[in-house]
């Protein structure tokens, strides 16, 4: 069953610069993963610090591989150490099954 990630992260003006980088090498792996689907990053337009990944994946199995893979990991550390505190995630399927 596909489900959606949503990422959701509050990155202070003064560190988007370094952190833009990191997000785009995040995307670029995460889309050569087996069971990815595609993605999309949000900014909230009544807090620009927020931002918002909605992340679709093949199935919760494909988005736990990616989310505990050593790739991935090490660039979210670099993430959570510029953010100061951990990335909050959440995890969606659809609700209705034909």
């Amino acid at each position: 069953m596909a489900v959606k990630a949503l990422i959701k992260r509050v990155v202070p003006e003064d560190k988007a610069r370094e952190m833009i980088p990191l997000f785009r090498q995040m995307r670029s792996l995460a889309m050569n993963q087996e069971g990815y689907i595609s993605g999309e990053t949000l900014r909230n337009l009544n807090n620009p610090e927020e931002f918002l990944v909605i992340s679709n994946w093949q199935s919760s199995d494909a988005w736990v591989k990616w989310l505990n893979s050593a790739d991935r990991q090490q660039i979210q550390e670099q993430i959570d150490a510029l953010l100061g505190g951990a990335t909050q995630y959440e995890v969606y399927h659809y609700g209705f099954s034909e």
